[in-house]
């Protein structure tokens, strides 16, 4: 039996297209709809895809504007403040991807999960870059017997083009939200002002100032690895590979320190990095999940449930993917 197309709700974004491109090179067999409120602007997004069809939709409506029309997954790529895709995909029982609403913002998904716990996967996805940052810290920590402190960078060049949707969705966070959290010392906490204020060190050494910021990388993070300090900080400027006079990149710096497994004290430093910015790696999440939830990958697809992106990715795979995309893992330092 053929596959139902997958809705990527607001997939004419640079984001949609990049998770429809690797969808398709993945699994060309494999139908999308890409929808949006500009019925024209998804049609133009969809001819880049063999399979994919634009449509206009309408989320003040239960059924999307879809009417009877079946679809296998939904994944939403900007803030729906109405949940109605979530509750969309639990009416029709299909598994559900979000990757936009902010910490203080998940309230609503968790609520609908709750009272449906048995309708359909539902994947909170607001890490950064969608498992970019959580997949590979977890897999460095494996070094650790005792994680004591995680440090994430964030590092966004500044001439990297994130569409409309991730640029409201970024501000959002970044202003509008009064407090990012932090844990300190195995306390949840938030920081406001100057105490948000921080900085860390670019892929090239260069000292970046920056902000405490909060996605759900904190949570995870925190409760997988129980590492009683970890900070999330993020930084708008030039990339190091730009300095160095070649095009813009995208850095996420992973610095860890604790114990090894016989009790010496460990610390590491490990960069993630893509040439062509930040949307490859968020369209190889959004691909990836979506071809995990749906047992496209050949294991079984994913039971309902709640989770976040790094319970549903196994490293080695996502390893590949990235390298396969063009993107690096390095390792700064082993002390």
């Amino acid at each position: 039996m053929a596959l139902a197309p997958i809705l990527l709700v607001g997939g004419s974004g640079i984001v949609g297209r990049w998770a429809a491109r690797l969808l398709h090179a993945a699994h060309p067999k494999v139908p999308l709809l890409l929808g949006g409120r500009d019925l024209a602007r998804a049609r133009e997004a969809a001819a880049e895809n063999a399979g994919a069809e634009g449509v206009a939709l309408n989320l003040d409506t239960a059924d999307l504007g879809l009417g009877e029309r079946p679809v296998s997954a939904v994944v939403v790529l900007f803030t729906d403040d109405k949940i109605a895709a979530l509750r969309f995909a639990q009416a029709r029982g299909v598994p559900y991807l979000s990757i936009s609403p902010g910490i203080i913002e998940m309230g609503p998904e968790v609520a609908a999960y709750i009272h449906q716990p048995q309708a359909a996967p539902v994947v909170l996805g607001t890490e950064w870059l969608v498992g970019a940052t959580t997949i590979p810290t977890l897999e460095f920590a494996k070094a650790f017997g005792r994680v004591h402190n995680i440090t994430i960078g964030a590092l966004l060049d500044e001439q990297d083009a994130a569409g409309p949707a991730a640029n409201a969705d970024l501000e959002r966070q970044t202003k509008t939200m009064p407090a990012a959290l932090t844990r300190q010392d195995g306390a949840f906490t938030w920081r406001v002002g100057d105490e948000a204020r921080t900085s860390f060190r670019a892929v090239d050494g260069t000292d970046m100032e920056a902000s405490t910021f909060s996605v759900y990388d904190v949570l995870g993070l925190a409760t997988a690895t129980g590492a009683p300090n970890v900070h999330f900080k993020l930084a708008l400027g030039v990339s190091s590979s730009r300095r160095r006079g070649e095009p813009m990149s995208t850095e996420i710096l992973i610095e860890l320190a604790g114990e090894d497994h016989a009790g010496q004290p460990l610390r590491t430093r490990h960069a993630v990095v893509h040439p062509q910015g930040q949307m490859p790696l968020t369209g190889l999440g959004v691909a990836m999940l979506l071809e995990r939830l749906l047992g496209l990958d050949g294991k079984p697809a994913v039971p309902a449930g709640l989770y976040f992106p790094y319970q549903l990715l196994e490293p080695a795979a996502y390893f590949a993917r990235l390298q396969q995309i063009g993107g690096q893992v390095l390792t700064l330092d082993v002390l």
